[in-house]
Formats: C-alpha cells, structure tokens, sequence
C-alpha cells in the first residue's frame, strides 16, 4: 500500500479522533512511504507539546497537550519502530492536559489496565471505554465528552495489549476478568461499556460474563473473526499485540459472540457502518439481533468506527448509556421515530 492510499484509508478516523484535517493533509502529503507515518505524526506531535511549554495560558497549554496525545497515539497506526515510544508520549500528553483541565481527574490502574477517571465526584452513572486491536484511550475524547456532557462520569481506559501497555502485555480473550477488576477499581455498583471496533467484542463479552455490566454499547464491533480471511495488516498488527502469529490465530478463533449473544442482558445498542466491510469480519447486526434487549444502527455510509457519520451515530449512542444508566426518558422514547 502506497502512503497516499494508507492516508486515505486513516483519513476518517484519523478526524473522528479530532485531528485538524488540514494539518492532517499537510503532513500526510509529505510522505514518500508508509514508513514515514509514524514518525512524521510524531514530529507533529512534539510540536505540540513545544507550543504548549511556550503557551501563554494554561487553558492553551491544556488544548495543546490533548492535540499532542492524539497525533502520537495516531503514530502507531503503520508499523513504526519507535510505536511503543509513542503511545508512551501520547499517555503522558493526555495525563498531562487532563492535570491543567481537569484538576478532579484521577489516575487509576491495575492489573491489566490503566487510564483516567473524568466527571462528576458523584455521578448519575459511570462509562468505561474500550479501545480495540490499534486503538487507546487518547482516541475517543469527543465520546468522553458527549457522555460527561450528560453527567456521567468516564473511565477511559488501555487494556491488555493496548495503548501505553502494550509494549509489556499482550491481549487476552478473558477480559470480563480486565472489567471486573476495573469495576472493583472504580468502587461502584455497576457501570456501562462502550467498545470500538475489536473492543465491542470485548464489551459484548464483558456484558455477557460480567453481571454488574448495566448497558452496552458497541462500535464496529466483530461478531466473528475467520483469521485466514483477514487482511495481512490486520493479521500483522493482531500478531503484534498477542505476541506472536500462533497466538493471534488461536485469539481470533475464540472471538465469535453466537454463544455469549444471548446472555448479555443490559441493554445494548450496535452501531455499524454500512461501508465497513473487512474480508473475515462479521459486523454487529447478528450481536443485536440476538441479544434479549439489543438495538442496531446502521449508518449506510458509514466506515470502520464512522469517523465520516459522527453526527448520525455518537449522540444517541451517548443518550443510551445516559438512559440506561439513569432510567432517565426522552420525547423521542415516548413516541418518537426510532433511529436504524
């Protein structure tokens, strides 16, 4: 794959994560091969961070920070020698801006997870975001913000294999075990799950298996993976983060929700987009349809994770946990039109 192709192919997701696509389309159209990727979004990203020790205001030093640890994180998307580097740089960017923003934001980890616990000292419900195969928590600010905009509180976290931990883990099957003790960190009685792209396994799995999982919601995620169909990317970067091509296809042979669909009994809402066909992935539609309380989206011209739709998509995504978690109702669940 040329670089103009694997820049256009990121474009989306790469604005969904709140990048500013003019800046996007001046470093991307500089590159000569996809090995520049990582290190041309990391030079843009140290550029941040020169900007915001030179700001003339903590608020511009806060919003410099979070545009930082987006562009590192985003250096990890190609293969990239200094990838680990990176996701470390764009942790601690994060940690950083959320310190200057969010005084009342607070740090936790455990075994197998780490992240930032933002919002209300005391909430009408608590989010945990999944990230998935490639993704970290420095991905999904603007669907933190919708849902602290309706008075939750969100705990953005990297799991096994993903973000600043996976230089040290790899990803595991089990992570209802990941959510419980997650769960048993944020001191509450039952919390939400948000997943995107291989995390919507992860939260499916984690609604089925994990009882104080109170509503679900998925974002392109697989309900089956066939590893000989996937393409050699995905393969790559799955062998990556198991630690090795037979860990990856032993991994990807147990992600198949056709046994847990039924089990997950929170309410769960599946968002797929109609243009996000991967060779070896099954989207979301059988998940919901088996499911006991399971809702499908389908954004006909919607990508992977719908970076081009956000508006058709991330706000009623938000207003279902909000419900779910609250018992709060809307005019549109008195009667209104049903949103598929």
């Amino acid at each position: 794959m040329s670089a103009a192709e694997f820049a256009a192919a990121q474009w989306s997701r790469a604005s969904g994560a709140g990048v500013d696509p003019h800046e996007y389309r001046r470093v991307t159209d500089g590159l000569t091969s996809v090995a520049d990727w990582g290190p041309a979004f990391a030079r843009t990203a140290r550029a941040y961070l020169e900007r915001a020790e030179g700001a003339g205001s903590s608020v511009t030093a806060g919003e410099f920070l979070l545009t930082a640890a987006r562009w590192f994180h985003l250096a990890t998307l190609a293969p990239y020698t200094e990838a680990d580097r990176a996701a470390e740089a764009a942790d601690r960017a994060l940690g950083r801006a959320l310190e200057i923003r969010e005084p009342g934001a607070r740090r936790l980890a455990g075994e197998g997870f780490t992240g930032w616990l933002r919002g209300p000292a005391d909430p009408a419900g608590t989010v945990v975001l999944v990230p998935g195969l490639d993704s970290a928590k420095e991905e999904f600010l603007d669907l933190a913000d919708a849902l602290l905009a309706r008075g939750l509180a969100v705990f953005a976290m990297d799991g096994p294999g993903q973000g600043v931990l996976a230089a040290s883990t790899t990803l595991t099957a089990e992570y209802e075990r990941v959510v419980g003790r997650v769960v048993d960190a944020l001191g509450v009685p039952s919390v939400g799950l948000v997943g995107l792209s291989l995390g919507g396994w992860f939260a499916a799995r984690g609604a089925a298996l994990e009882p104080r999982v109170a509503a679900v919601a998925t974002v392109s995620g697989p309900f089956r993976l066939d590893w000989a169909q996937l393409p050699h990317p995905v393969r790559e970067m799955m062998a990556r983060r198991c630690g090795g091509a037979a860990a990856a296809r032993e991994f990807a042979g147990r992600v198949d929700l056709a046994d847990l669909a039924p089990r997950i009994t929170a309410p769960l809402l599946v968002v797929d987009g109609g243009r996000d066909v991967i060779p070896g992935v099954v989207n979301g539609e059988p998940l919901a349809r088996l499911a006991p309380h399971g809702t499908y989206l389908s954004v006909p011209h919607g990508d992977h994770l719908l970076g081009d739709a956000r508006p058709e998509w991330l706000p009623y995504l938000a207003d279902h946990l909000a419900r779910a978690l609250t018992g709060a109702t809307s005019a549109r669940d008195r009667g209104g039109d049903q949103h598929r």
